[in-house]
């Protein structure tokens, strides 16, 4: 049973930037596709970023493209978010996923089996 806990969430300024880290435990990190999804208030949870188990394939929404940069450390069994020029439209509660190996780019919820408990963030105007 994989646990993945994430930190790092807060309230930003318009402009500013985030990192979330998301630290996994209970299985072979090596193995898993890790991914970010995100859930502003009255809105359905949202597909942000994945990364392949190796590293060495990302994918974004268009939303985030270009700001958000995802990235793991296997030797810390994490995953990170590093969050740049953010937007209010980026407030939600982000929550970190993961699957065992490789699927192809997996932009749904019901892909992913494990889940964290998620961090909000909160960007002012």
């Amino acid at each position: 049973q994989v646990q993945l806990v994430e930190s790092g969430g807060g309230l930003v300024q318009a402009g500013g930037s985030l990192r979330l880290s998301c630290a996994a435990s209970g299985g072979t990190f090596s193995r898993y596709t890790m991914a970010w999804f995100r859930q502003a208030p009255g809105k359905e949870r949202e597909f942000v970023t994945t990364i392949d188990p190796s590293g060495g394939y990302t994918n974004y929404a268009d939303s985030v493209k270009g700001r958000f940069t995802i990235s793991r450390d296997t030797a810390k069994n994490a995953v990170y978010l590093r969050m740049n020029s953010l937007k209010p439209e980026d407030t939600a509660v982000y929550f970190c996923a993961a699957n065992e190996g490789w699927s192809g780019i997996l932009v749904t919820q019901i892909a992913y089996k494990y889940w964290g408990q998620g961090t909000q963030v909160t960007v002012s105007s």
